[in-house]
């Protein structure tokens, strides 16, 4: 086991296999309230940060509150619908939150859905009370914003310097720089490895099995074959 005792997971696109639902809710609510359709990479661009913040970026000019809240409805309400059947989790996902639980790891969630979508998918899976606790956009600060993370630390009675937080955006990662922890990129949700490097994790990894294989190899091992950046 490694030195670290606190693991902090962003949802979409880490664990979950999310982001082309949340891709086409975006584009239906666009549709639904008469916004221009955006490209994909902008779309991908904002996965991370709480909706709000999202929308703000996608559509500058949508500035009306009835307007956004129509936005976040269509939104929630699509992305709701196509939740019925939760989101697989990525390979090795699954194994790996049991293994790290047996291995007497603190596990936790920091995203930006609002408590209401987190809860929704939790209770899909029957994971309502599988972490040690969650944090949500709309309960505290969006990412990049390190305030969730400071609560999560706190509730886990945890130093910044033995909490590790795993994510796919540059949201994630700049996070738990400014929150003084070390990050890892996953390369295989909404942002690439060459995006995310930019960042400075301490670990950059393709697949989830290589975080579970570096973590028993110890935090300070040279010896897997992943894609070290030590910042």
């Amino acid at each position: 086991m490694s030195d670290y005792r606190l693991l902090v997971f962003d949802w979409d696109g880490t664990l979950a296999d999310s982001i082309s639902r949340i891709v086409e809710s975006l584009r239906v609510a666009a549709e639904i309230c008469g916004l221009p359709q955006l490209d994909e990479s902008a779309l991908k661009g904002i996965i991370g940060l709480g909706l709000p913040e999202a929308i703000r970026v996608l559509y500058p000019e949508l500035v009306d509150p009835s307007s956004v809240e129509r936005y976040r409805a269509a939104y929630g309400a699509h992305y709701n619908r196509l939740e019925v059947q939760p989101s697989a989790l990525f390979p090795g996902v699954l194994e790996a939150l049991e293994g790290f639980r047996n291995e007497g790891y603190l596990l936790a969630v920091a995203t930006g859905k609002s408590r209401r979508g987190l809860d929704h998918v939790l209770a899909g899976r029957g994971w309502l009370d599988y972490f040690d606790i969650t944090r949500c956009a709309d309960e505290t600060a969006s990412k990049p914003d390190p305030r969730m993370l400071h609560e999560i630390l706190a509730h886990c009675g945890v130093e910044a310097g033995r909490a590790l937080m795993v994510g796919d955006s540059p949201f994630d990662l700049q996070m738990a720089h400014r929150a003084g922890m070390d990050s890892v990129a996953v390369g295989y949700g909404a942002q690439s490895l060459d995006t995310l490097r930019r960042e400075s994790p301490k670990l950059a990894v393709e697949c989830f099995d290589e975080l579970r294989h570096w973590l028993a190899g110890g935090a300070n091992t040279h010896s897997m074959k992943v894609d070290l950046h030590v910042g």
